[in-house]
């Protein structure tokens, strides 16, 4: 029994590494549910799914809230992530804001991983892997973010991305066809996805959004959806360490932009200090440094709570891409984005409407 709780807790790790260098909220309570059988607690009409403490932390560190302060630098550094990609492009191209990201995410690691005496992977077929789970997380999304920021808010691009859950539970769903899905699969998703045409105002067209922005934004989530079962077929039997696989999926992936860099990565050559802090926050902070406070929470917490990040990250986008640089956002914005966190927490089995037992 505590060989396999080990195993699920580096399958999760693996996983968790691949997926946080990518500076998403990646949908984690997919990856706990496919480890382990949830909980159920149920009220008068609601039933709410926890976890129990498995792949998970100390019952102590949680009460105590140890785990809060690098929970809450996430979900900011996260929720940044959109507006920092905005301000890079002032003198940035794409592709630029996509290379260096990911070469800054990697000196950071690799110099951490070097630090405390970890060694890169070299088998050439892992690094085969694991450099198209870094073309699925994060050259193209890298690229197309940055793109589709050309022209739409850092808010749209922050909301969108919060559709990554049903993204990678629908590429899960059609990778594993062997298992037929639930129900409340198929109606979380569906919400979704009606909150993404809510997002987009539809019944008034696309508004002041190109349509091409708003594919390209979709095909980076996509990329999102789909790296999750590769990463789990290609990835994860390997049992590799956490640390040292994320290093080398970013060093794959800024050595891949580098050609991208210097044939077009520079777009004005009029430096501010201001963008300039966000490239570097960007790619330190969200392809790097949060990593370990990523584990820091789910060490603390469990994974359960690391992985709700993913509800936080919009909302921090919505309010700093106001604040700091004064971007218009619709009433039917933010509400697109809480009806797609709804399905999205539905379609995880965060949430079950069904009507549940009276406990008398």
């Amino acid at each position: 029994m505590a060989s396999r709780q080990s195993d699920a807790k580096a399958d999760v790790k693996i996983v968790l590494s691949c997926a946080r260098s990518c500076d998403i909220g990646f949908p984690f309570s997919v990856i706990n549910s496919l480890l382990r059988k949830p909980t159920i607690f149920t009220s008068q009409r609601i039933c709410l799914l926890t976890y129990d403490s498995e792949v998970g932390a100390p019952a102590a560190a949680k009460s105590n809230n140890q785990w809060l302060p690098a929970y809450l630098a996430l979900g900011f550094v996260w929720g940044c992530s959109f507006i920092f990609i905005k301000l890079g492009l002032e003198f940035l191209t794409p592709f630029g804001v996509a290379f260096v990201r990911c070469a800054l995410g990697a000196a950071t690691l690799l110099s951490i991983a070097k630090w405390r005496g970890y060694s890169m992977p070299k088998d050439p077929m892992i690094r085969f892997h694991l450099w198209v789970v870094a073309v699925l997380l994060n050259v193209i999304p890298g690229i197309f973010y940055a793109w589709a920021e050309t022209v739409v808010t850092s808010v749209l691009a922050g909301i969108i991305n919060a559709v990554t859950p049903l993204m990678t539970l629908l590429a899960i769903m059609v990778v594993n066809r062997v298992e037929k899905p639930k129900a409340y699969q198929i109606i979380g998703l569906l919400i979704g996805f009606l909150g993404v045409l809510t997002v987009l105002g539809a019944w008034n067209g696309l508004g002041d959004n190109p349509l091409w922005a708003i594919v390209v934004l979709m095909s980076a989530v996509t990329c999102y959806g789909i790296s999750f079962p590769y990463t789990q077929r290609f990835v994860m039997p390997h049992k590799l360490n956490s640390e040292s696989i994320v290093s080398m999926q970013l060093l794959l992936a800024a050595i891949t932009l580098l050609p991208f860099f210097l044939f077009n990565g520079i777009s004005e050559y009029e430096f501010n200090l201001g963008p300039i802090l966000a490239v570097v926050a960007l790619g330190v902070f969200g392809s790097g440094i949060a990593y370990l406070w990523n584990f820091k929470v789910m060490e603390l917490a469990g994974s359960a709570i690391a992985s709700s990040v993913t509800y936080l990250t919009p909302v921090v986008a919505i309010i700093v891409g106001i604040i700091f640089l004064g971007e218009k956002v619709t009433w039917y914005e933010p509400v697109g984005g809480l009806i797609v966190l709804f399905g999205a927490a539905l379609a995880q089995g965060r949430i079950q409407l069904r009507k549940g037992k009276s406990d008398g």
